[in-house]
């Protein structure tokens, strides 16, 4: 049981020890008499939550030291062995809070975590707040108490676990379904361009044939400029063979362009 609680410099307390009897303890008081401090300091020694704010106005930190009575046998000592911590009867948990914010703890005098004092501490204490009955009415916890109170948990578990076998079953499934219509579609993209390709019935050559127009219809303006000037060289003046050599040079100068085309006109000339 809790023996005693000592605070130091919380809130508005600057000193203060209780010690606790055997059997009920009540604290009463009008509100504001400072029955939450109380708990406050106590739920930081046991391993709550640590606050800068706690620590009392002007003073640079606070602590809370709680000592309990203990049976032997009490599970908690083997927590506390686990973790290489001695202990007999009396257990002393103790939090030093900061106005820093940095925190400290420590069990029996020895520095621990303040993760272990919290475990340490839900092994001591359960704290039920006066709004804890509101989960009564909270659906979302009525099957976890039927279950309980009916003795189903394993089963309840075990129907938890089929359900989520289920669902993976089915997201398997529709993975599934979705590759097989991905795979549907490629077939249909894959039958209309063979049906493309075949009103399309491409020839041997039929791409460098391509290739050679485009070039050709690329220069066709200075194409039709150079055959314009040709033919204006053939009859211009001058001899014949000069008329000849400048429409000749002419053509040369885009064979090729047009291979096939002025060829057979530069081999005439």
């Amino acid at each position: 049981m809790l023996a005693a609680l000592s605070i130091r410099d919380i809130v508005l307390i600057d000193k203060l020890d209780l010690e606790f009897g055997q059997g009920l303890s009540a604290l009463t008081g009008e509100t504001g008499a400072g029955k939450s401090i109380l708990l406050d300091a106590f739920s930081l020694a046991i391993g709550g939550r640590g606050d800068a704010a706690l620590v009392r106005q002007g003073a640079s930190q606070g602590q809370v030291t709680a000592v309990f009575d203990l049976a032997p046998s009490h599970p908690v000592f083997a927590l506390l062995a686990a973790n290489g911590i001695e202990a007999e009867d009396a257990l002393i948990l103790r939090r030093v809070q900061g106005a820093d914010g940095r925190s400290r703890a420590f069990i029996n005098d020895t520095s621990v975590s303040v993760q272990l004092l919290r475990h340490v501490g839900q092994a001591l204490v359960e704290i039920h707040g006066q709004h804890d009955d509101r989960a009564l009415i909270d659906p979302s916890g009525h099957r976890d108490l039927v279950d309980a109170f009916g003795g189903l948990s394993g089963e309840a578990a075990r129907v938890a676990e089929a359900y989520e076998t289920g669902q993976r079953a089915e997201a398997e499934r529709a993975r599934h379904e979705g590759e097989i219509a991905a795979s549907r579609a490629n077939a249909d993209y894959v039958s209309h361009a063979l049906e493309e390709l075949r009103l399309l019935d491409p020839q041997a050559g039929e791409e460098e044939a391509l290739a050679s127009r485009r070039q050709l219809m690329m220069h066709a303006e200075k194409l039709a400029a150079e055959l314009a000037e040709a033919a204006d060289a053939l009859q211009g003046e001058g001899t014949s063979g000069a008329r000849l050599a400048a429409a000749l040079r002419r053509i040369e100068r885009q064979a090729s362009v047009a291979p096939g085309l002025l060829a057979p006109v530069a081999e005439a000339l």
